[in-house]
């Protein structure tokens, strides 16, 4: 026991390192989506707010040119007055310049020397648009524009913007984009978790099946082994007349069938747990399978005074497996024949009800308790009556529910102590002429 649980704590433990993992992959691809989606976004974002800057330079610029042709025919062609267009307009956070294609200032007085390069660039170019850092960890954006005056004078009109604006705004979205994904990632996190914990619930639950089923089977296997192997122990401890040898044998291979019969048992369960056994799907007909399994049974029953009676039998069709199903009424059968005293009484009917075929067997033996109804079809388990009555691992009923579900039928079962069992199995209707 303590090195099951040691055993079962271990697979929990790995199980759980396994959801991490898992939610740490998940959380880890989602992060790594959101960083070159960001990313690209980002810098999408950023040239469009760079074109914007360099759009609203532009206009600047051009409002001067046209503020500037505008103060030229209001004076009457006095260069002079021209500047004023620089002290009319009035655009925020935007620093405007007229400048000579030598890069001389005309208004404000003074300029940068930067400016005043970038002046005579476009004096030659038509216009530019450049980029600079100054000391004061600043980045400033400039547009320089050539235009004509109608007297024919040739003037530069300059607009510098500093980009402190775009990078607060490129801040701002960082910001906001930042406590976005952090919020994504911990809802992922804690999303990613729940699913990882559903979809390895199953992998939980085969985990805690496989390790009592393999508990179950190696205490089952172990009597017989043990017995067997005392069996022979004993016979070989000293010489023996021949009749001693053979009663010896006798009892091995009667041990033996046993240890084969739960083996077999065991082989169809984890063919049917791993979806191996291949279900045939034909048409046939149930009485004849119930009135072959009915024969069969009779001959143990004789042997053990059971008398079994088939009562009501009608054609029943039934698409299936004609073999699995004869197992199933056979399980059914040799179990109520087991449960029944010397004397008594086991009843088969096949009855088409409304379409629905139905297979009962009734008998009039110990009966289960009540307690005990809800389990009778879990793997290896047998009640108190069973273990003095049969030498079987309680598996029996485990395969006809399986082969039950594979059906499509429905195993009721009803009981009392003393006053026998009955189990009814109800088949899906069969759709005439059809076989698949």
């Amino acid at each position: 026991m303590v090195t099951e649980a040691l055993s079962s704590r271990g697979g929990i433990q790995r199980l759980v390192r396994l959801r991490l993992r898992l939610t740490f992959w998940y959380v880890a691809t989602f992060g790594l989506i959101i960083l070159f989606l960001g990313g690209g976004l980002f810098a999408v974002i950023r040239y469009q707010l760079s074109q914007q800057l360099d759009d609203s330079l532009h206009s600047a610029t051009q409002e001067l040119v046209r503020a500037a042709r505008i103060r030229e025919v209001e004076k009457a062609g006095a260069r002079g007055r021209v500047i004023d267009a620089v002290d009319e307009l009035n655009i925020p956070d935007r620093t405007l310049y007229l400048l000579d294609p030598q890069g001389n200032p005309v208004k404000p007085d003074t300029a940068a020397d930067w400016i005043r390069s970038a002046a005579r660039q476009a004096a030659k170019a038509g216009q530019i648009t450049i980029e600079r850092d100054v000391p004061a960890e600043e980045t400033l954006r400039l547009h320089a524009l050539r235009f004509r005056l109608a007297s024919g004078h040739t003037l530069v009109a300059v607009a510098v913007a500093d980009q402190i604006e775009l990078e607060d705004r490129y801040a701002d979205l960082i910001a906001a984009f930042a406590a976005a994904a952090l919020a994504a990632l911990v809802l992922v996190a804690a999303g990613g978790f729940l699913l990882v914990r559903k979809s390895t619930a199953p992998i939980e639950r085969s985990m805690v099946f496989m390790r009592r089923f393999m508990a179950d089977a190696a205490h089952e296997l172990r009597t017989p082994i043990t017995v067997l192997r005392t069996r022979v122990e004993v016979a070989l401890q000293q010489p023996r007349d021949a009749a001693h040898y053979v009663s010896a044998l006798h009892n091995v291979e009667a041990e033996a069938r046993r240890l084969g019969g739960i083996v077999d048992s065991l082989l169809v369960l984890a063919r049917a747990d791993s979806g191996e056994r291949q279900i045939e799907r034909e048409r046939f007909f149930l009485d004849d399978v119930a009135i072959d399994a009915a024969g069969a049974s009779r001959i143990i029953a004789r042997q053990k005074g059971v008398e079994v009676t088939v009562e009501e039998f009608e054609e029943a069709p039934v698409v299936g497996d004609p073999a699995l199903t004869r197992q199933l009424l056979m399980i059914l059968l040799d179990n109520a024949v087991k449960f029944t005293d010397t004397g008594g009484e086991v009843r088969v009917r096949v009855s088409l009800h409304q379409g629905v075929p139905t297979f009962v067997v009734q008998d009039t033996g110990i009966g289960i308790k009540r307690d005990d109804l809800s389990r009778v079809f879990q793997r290896f388990f047998r009640g108190d009556t069973a273990r003095s009555r049969t030498d079987g691992a309680g598996l029996g009923l485990s395969i006809a529910r399986w082969i039950a579900r594979e059906h499509g039928a429905e195993v009721s079962l009803t009981s009392e102590p003393g006053q026998g069992t009955r189990v009814v199995v109800t088949f899906p209707r069969a759709v005439p002429g059809v076989s698949s």
